[in-house]
């Protein structure tokens, strides 16, 4: 017959919790220290002092002309998040080209390849219908 000692149990378990607590505890408060000591060290010892030419808004020397809070066309936008989905597609290849150049990847890998190439190709083709890459 098993004798277990509930209490023995649940001690060491519990003293288990308790020690990972206090390490990560004790790594919080070393992060914060010295998070707190590099700002304040940074701040004693960079040099400080303000004048009016820095305090000026610079651009490339000249005087900026109206607000500085103007709207930008969407145009902008579209642009970039295509760029973002192209660059993810190429980062995405890469490996798969390696990949694809061992005996042992197979035909399986370039259907799906295939696959994710044709839908990325989609929605090129899906922004192009909707005229998001005409720039007016």
């Amino acid at each position: 017959m098993l004798n277990f000692n509930y209490r023995t149990l649940s001690r060491k378990v519990g003293r288990g919790v308790l020690e990972q607590q206090i390490i990560l505890a004790v790594f919080l408060v070393f992060g914060i220290v010295f998070m707190l000591f590099a700002l304040s060290l940074s701040w004693l010892l960079s040099p400080s002092k303000p004048t009016e030419g820095k305090g000026l808004t610079f651009e490339c020397g000249m005087e900026p002309l109206g607000l500085p809070w103007i709207r930008y066309r969407s145009g902008f936008f579209v642009y970039a998040i295509l760029y973002v989905i192209f660059d993810i597609e190429t980062a995405f290849l890469y490996p798969w080209a390696v990949a694809f150049g061992k005996a042992a990847t197979g035909w399986f890998f370039f259907v799906e390849m295939l696959i994710f190439v044709a839908i990325l190709l989609a929605g090129l083709l899906y922004a192009w219908k909707e005229k998001a890459l005409a720039w007016h």
